[in-house]
């Protein structure tokens, strides 16, 4: 999805819903233009340009896609994108020794092992493999832990993404009562974490809550990332709140009923250029601060 198809749809949305869109394009371009003039500061100061490794396992079309656009950014900011491509069937010690090569490499500034991975591989190990330094997407443990604790790490992509874009919005977290929709390690449970430490009152959902419905119906923002079509209703929605939509399957659909939903909010993102655009912007600010981290910048 490029920037000016997102932006032709939101376009449409906006003729009858203006006032009501979060429009992640506009401001993950701004992050962008100043990714772009840091990436020329530090290579004017030391001659090296920043470099993302993504580590791509198998032929998902959704993620192969997906790291196309990244490249694409990254070209457009000045930031080299190395792309190293295992096929399906690598196995889990094949997978960490790439990692740890990269990790070594004083030329690679960050390290992404592409979601989804198979799964013949432990993941876990995968991700445990990325030094703190080059995790830019928050997958380890140690990063996770220290995001929990408010300490200084590179959290999770689209969680950050998320929490710029309701900055931006002026949404007001301190006290409002938050309703996470998903609990995944790499979106759920460290934007839950995000959103206590920004003083939110905040109930994570998952498969077991029961009357989902109800709990959702209580939301002041509501933030919703469970890769299923559809799956919030309008009518589940309290009038007023912030509904961001983190979700995305084909057609351009998100995980919430967008029509119905945005009758009833007060703000809403759009699928696509919303969450979206946020990550890929927000990943690429983090490598070039990790860059400057290990230059000593």
């Amino acid at each position: 999805m490029t920037f000016a198809t997102a932006r032709c749809t939101l376009c449409k949305m906006h003729r009858a819903h203006e006032s009501k869109l979060i429009d992640g394009v506009a401001l993950a371009k701004r992050i962008l233009q100043e990714v772009n003039r840091r990436v020329g500061l530090i290579h004017k100061a030391t001659g090296v340009t920043p470099t993302l490794a993504t580590v791509l396992v198998g032929n998902d079309p959704a993620s192969a896609a997906y790291v196309r656009t990244k490249n694409k950014r990254c070209r457009e900011v000045g930031i080299e994108s190395r792309c190293i491509v295992l096929p399906s069937d690598t196995t889990t010690d094949r997978l960490v020794a790439v990692i740890e090569q990269l990790s070594v490499d004083r030329s690679i500034h960050s390290v992404l092992v592409q979601h989804p991975i198979p799964a013949s591989i432990d993941k876990r190990a995968a991700f445990e493999a990325i030094p703190l330094d080059k995790d830019v997407d928050g997958v380890s443990s140690a990063a996770l832990g220290r995001v929990i604790l408010g300490m200084p790490a590179f959290p999770s992509c689209t969680p950050a993404g998320i929490i710029r874009l309701l900055t931006e919005y002026k949404v007001a977290l301190d006290g409002a009562e938050a309703v996470v929709v998903g609990r995944s390690p790499i979106l759920g449970r460290p934007m839950a974490s995000m959103l206590i430490n920004a003083h939110a009152t905040v109930t994570l959902c998952h498969s077991r809550t029961r009357d989902l419905p109800g709990v959702i119906g209580r939301a002041d923002v509501l933030i919703v990332a469970v890769g299923s079509p559809r799956f919030v209703k309008g009518e589940w929605i309290k009038s007023g709140a912030v509904v961001i939509d983190a979700g995305y399957s084909a057609g351009n659909i998100g995980d919430v009923d967008f029509d119905s939903a945005v009758q009833r909010a007060s703000l809403i993102t759009p699928v696509p250029g919303g969450v979206g655009p946020m990550t890929i912007a927000t990943l690429l600010e983090h490598t070039v601060a990790a860059a400057s981290q290990q230059l000593g910048l």
